[in-house]
């Protein structure tokens, strides 16, 4: 990574809910799809640009559910006409690489983000998921642990299973692990890209890890699926205002 600066902000994604995180976690956090709608029009006024979008079936539990996808990707729509959507197709422990698939094929997004190693449990279908996402038209943002994913993608790059314009990448600082705090260093252990990146991390420092993930070009993406809490460990009211704490971050390092 170069310590070049951006003139500008970087793009702001929120994820708002996650897979795992429920109202028990902080009664904010988003689970009905009025909930969902009303935190990304909260947020893109904010400065959002695109919400990274969970869907929970009727017992708040992580979905891919194509039907719940496509009735919250409209009101959306509606109601945040200019804020960008990415799905996620995070297995999260219920679903197979097949599953992903056939969510991906039903919704037809305009935006997804797939993790390089889970479909990597499944490396026959691994081409077909790539080839799918590239025929109709969906962008991809790999999700990348370690220097390790990082590896996997240009391997799946230069073999032609993942398509050439796939190339996005989010930089996931951390686990999804209770008592999980990133550090800014920790964005050392990717390799350079000339691809676009973004970032995401866990806990208090998250805005810092962010911020550092700006001052070297790349994108950011905020939220209560990453963190609950500012740096002094106080919860944000709600998503929006995590939001709105980064952006002034964000700006305050372009003075």
């Amino acid at each position: 990574m170069s310590d070049d600066t951006k003139n500008e902000l970087p793009y702001v994604l929120v994820a708002p809910n996650g897979a795992r995180r429920g109202q028990r976690d902080h009664a904010a956090l988003p689970v009905a799809m009025d909930q969902i709608v009303q935190t990304a029009r909260a947020c893109h006024g904010s400065g959002a640009h695109g919400i990274h979008l969970h869907v929970r079936d009727g017992a708040g539990r992580h979905s891919l559910d194509a039907g719940l996808y496509l009735e919250t990707i409209a009101e959306l729509q509606r109601c945040v006409p200019r804020m960008d959507i990415q799905i996620t197709t995070e297995a999260a422990g219920i679903y197979d690489v097949a599953a992903q698939q056939a969510c991906l094929k039903a919704v037809q997004p305009q935006w997804a983000s797939i993790s390089v190693r889970e479909i990597a449990r499944e490396p026959d279908l691994a081409p077909r998921v790539y080839a799918r996402c590239h025929e109709q038209g969906t962008r991809v943002q790999h999700i990348l642990y370690d220097a390790a994913d990082a590896e996997l993608l240009t391997r799946w790059q230069a073999d032609a299973i993942v398509q050439l314009d796939q190339t996005d990448r989010l930089l996931v600082l951390g686990r999804y692990a209770s008592g999980q705090q990133s550090d800014p260093a920790d964005l050392d252990q990717f390799p350079a890209s000339p691809a676009r990146w973004m970032v995401c991390a866990f806990g208090a420092q998250e805005h810092a890890c962010l911020a550092r993930a700006a001052a070297l070009g790349g994108d950011v993406r905020v939220g209560f699926e990453n963190a609950l809490t500012g740096p002094d460990g106080v919860p944000w009211a709600d998503n929006a205002a995590s939001v709105a704490a980064l952006v002034d971050v964000l700006k305050g390092n372009l003075k």
